[in-house]
């Protein structure tokens, strides 16, 4: 049998409210120097709980069980998923705004080669 209980609704709904923020973040503009400050301020904050977690072992497994998750190993598990999904989901969306540039700029070199082939056929140059 199982040694955590089934019904677990601390480590749920911290689950449930990261994934809610990680959403939010994800659907406002990511130009800014906001964005980025945001970003480095959790990059700073995950490297300080990863560190944590190695020097301190005990002190995951605690606060997994405080929040009704029977072992550090199974947080942890838990919060990567959860950060995995947002960085695959970041990742996404700055590749479809990559694509849309990428769609602009060959637009316009494009309509600029057009009109250059123009001008050359017809004798004119461009100023």
């Amino acid at each position: 049998m199982l040694d955590q209980p089934l019904d677990q609704p601390l480590i749920k709904t911290v689950l449930l409210v990261a994934v809610v923020v990680i959403t939010l973040m994800l659907n406002r503009s990511t130009a800014g120097s906001r964005h980025q400050a945001v970003r480095r301020l959790l990059l700073v904050g995950f490297v300080l709980l990863a560190a944590a977690a190695v020097l301190f072992p005990r002190l995951l497994t605690q606060v997994a069980q405080f929040l009704g998750v029977g072992r550090g190993a199974d947080l942890l598990l838990y919060g990567l998923t959860v950060f995995f999904l947002g960085y695959v989901a970041s990742s996404y969306r700055r590749m479809r705004q990559v694509e849309q540039q990428v769609t602009t700029l060959a637009r316009e070199l494009a309509l600029r080669r057009a009109v250059e082939e123009q001008h050359h056929a017809t004798g004119t140059e461009e100023r």
